[in-house]
């Protein structure tokens, strides 16, 4: 078992704030927690939580071009030192992988024995064109099946920005954008002589023994080029969270609804009216308990802003946003929506001393319900990837990449109080 470092002072970049007493009335002091993760390591991804398996995966680079998706289990047996990682696993490794700082793999636990994992493959010849590979494993993460792609367009364009999640019992349901109508550029300029499509919304199903079900489908045939999408299951839906685009170059955030029989029906969490002729690379994340549904995302009409809205009928409707922060904010968030109905919303922002980690509680019509509390510092470069923030039982527990020669995935908790 690997030994916890209560922190005062960073490791690899971690701020112990020496906060207020109000400051602890919603969360308790950071621990950091030596992750599995070798000197190299980057863009983790956290998957699961609440009160079943938690799993963090990230890429550990190899020799020349070789990443390898590896992953760990958190343990969670009780108070005090029990709080650790498990041995680091390994689904796959690759020398052909398309490795990018916002669109990067995950491992999910989409039930506590069927999990699923997914990296990108790039087609030869063009760095633009890549596939999506899928794996799954019907125990747990011991095993993994060979890898599919849960689309068979075939064509030499960008597919990414990928979410799993469970569809039913043995079905894992990936959504994903697709770039098969555009000509294959990374700004997607069409070549001389060709007409450029859009960037589409698709979804596709795989089942527990990694076999592609039926065809892929489009939910939506223009959206952002590459912001991340994120979805949650509830009741009798998945809501799929992403960023639209129309043909005035407004992107807003749209929570999309896929019934049980597979029909599709959406509504703009907001309307920002962000009218921006490039991608902002900078999506929305949700999360769901019941019919209770929160939505936080990046957002830049006049000045940056972050932003959270509720839905308390599953997505079909959503009240007026919230205002987390504003100003000097780069977004890259992260939701945990609790069983009491608070969510807790993370972001980077500009502080005093440089990027911080935050993270702060809000309940639906009631505002903030504590203070924002910083976690880390953490640079603002791509490099730095994505904060990653989970709820693991009684805590919360954060991930990110430490820049630096060499980078590091570094992680931390705290409980909630």
């Amino acid at each position: 078992m690997k030994r916890l470092v209560v922190l005062l002072v960073a490791l690899g970049g971690l701020q112990a704030c020496q906060r207020h007493a109000a400051d602890r009335t919603w969360l308790g002091p950071v621990t950091a927690v030596e992750a599995p993760a070798a000197a190299g390591s980057r863009f983790p991804n956290l998957a699961g939580g609440g009160d079943g398996p938690v799993v963090m995966s990230w890429l550990q680079p190899g020799q020349g071009p070789e990443y390898t998706l590896k992953y760990a289990e958190w343990s969670n047996r009780g108070l005090g030192f029990s709080k650790t990682w498990e041995t680091a696993r390994t689904v796959a490794s690759g020398a052909d992988w398309f490795v990018n700082w916002a669109d990067f793999p995950s491992v999910v636990p989409v039930t506590d024995r069927i999990w699923a994992a997914h990296w990108l493959q790039q087609k030869p010849g063009d760095v633009y064109a890549y596939d999506v590979r899928i794996a799954i494993s019907g125990n747990g993460g011991r095993r993994w099946s060979a890898p599919i792609s849960p689309h068979d367009d075939g064509t030499p364009t960008e597919h990414g920005f990928v979410t799993l999640l469970r569809n039913g019992d043995d079905r894992i349901r990936a959504i994903w954008l697709d770039g098969r109508h555009t000509p294959g550029e990374h700004d997607h300029s069409p070549k001389p002589g060709t007409q450029s499509g859009a960037m589409t919304l698709r979804t596709g199903d795989v089942d527990a023994s990694g076999r592609r079900i039926g065809a892929d489908r489009e939910l939506d045939a223009r959206v952002c080029d590459c912001c991340q999408t994120d979805a949650a299951v509830i009741s009798d839906a998945t809501v799929v969270a992403y960023r639209d685009r129309n043909s005035d170059e407004v992107r807003n955030i749209r929570a999309m609804r896929i019934d049980a029989t597979g029909k599709a029906s959406s509504v703009p969490v907001h309307e920002d009216g962000w009218r921006i002729a490039a991608c902002p690379v900078n999506g929305p994340a949700i999360a769901a308990r019941g019919e209770l549904l929160a939505v936080a995302w990046f957002t830049a009409p006049d000045v940056p802003r972050v932003r959270l809205a509720f839905s308390a009928d599953g997505g079909r409707s959503f009240e007026a946003p919230i205002e987390v922060a504003s100003g000097k904010v780069a977004g890259r968030v992260d939701l945990a929506l609790l069983d009491d109905g608070r969510a807790i919303v993370s972001w980077l922002a500009e502080g005093p001393s440089g990027a911080e980690l935050r993270a702060q509680p809000f309940k639906n019509g009631g505002g903030a319900t504590g203070p924002a509390v910083t976690i880390a510092r953490i640079g603002l470069s791509r490099a730095s990837g994505f904060p990653q923030m989970v709820r693991a039982g009684p805590d919360l527990l954060f991930a990110w990449t430490e820049t630096g020669d060499p980078p590091r995935v570094r992680t931390a908790f705290a409980p909630l109080l």
